[in-house]
């Protein structure tokens, strides 16, 4: 059984993300590891319990992982996908909110200088967690905790599904020392259409 570690607890959105890039695969049957540290991933791929790591490029430690692990482990895979729906939400009751919970990555969905607190989480599952536990007033995580906690969570502001970036490690390399892309994407599509209007030039007038 194929092993892909990303960061938990259950309910992140790098578990929800990774789940929706396995059933794309069409790997069902694939385990999703859940780490609190990405340290911990890279250690079970060194030892051979996973196979592989997913991580949102966004995140804050995804320059000091690709830095010191370039040497024995390769990003093989690179793909976009929408986060869960996200929002501020706040406890029931708290008219003004001092403390507001977040995974530093979305730290600038918001204008953060509402709060006199800001919490680092480790996801918006743990925000979510926080949340329900009273240990912050505010917190930016998914739109849906609202509606499972209704009596204890409200909504104060949506901002969404932004796209991010998520990159896949693995043990070989798939570039082969070269660019390594697909031409055919959605992307690549817009690029060679954007081009073919360009030397056409602008269309006459009728």
């Amino acid at each position: 059984m194929l092993t892909f570690a990303t960061l938990g607890p259950t309910g992140s959105n790098h578990e929800f993300v990774t789940r929706r890039y396995l059933d794309f695969h069409g790997l069902p049957d694939a385990r999703i590891a859940l780490v609190l540290e990405f340290d911990v991933a890279f250690a079970m791929l060194r030892a051979g319990t996973a196979d592989f790591v997913v991580q949102v490029a966004v995140h804050p430690d995804t320059a000091s992982v690709v830095g010191r692990h370039f040497r024995e482990f390769f990003i093989v895979d690179v793909f976009v996908s929408p986060s869960r729906p996200l929002a501020v939400l706040t406890r029931a009751g708290v008219d003004r909110p001092r403390s507001i919970g977040m995974q530093p990555a979305t730290r600038a969905y918001v204008d953060t200088t509402r709060w006199e607190a800001i919490v680092d989480e480790i996801s918006i599952a743990s925000v979510a967690r926080s949340l329900l536990d009273g240990r912050i007033d505010s917190g930016i995580t998914a739109t849906e905790y609202a509606s499972l906690h209704p009596d204890h969570l409200r909504v104060d502001e949506v901002i969404g599904t932004p796209d991010d970036a998520w990159i896949v490690y693995g043990r070989e390399r798939t570039t082969g020392g070269a660019l390594l892309a697909w031409r055919d994407s959605p992307a690549g599509r817009r690029y060679r259409a954007l081009a073919d209007e360009r030397r056409r030039g602008p269309a006459p007038p009728r």
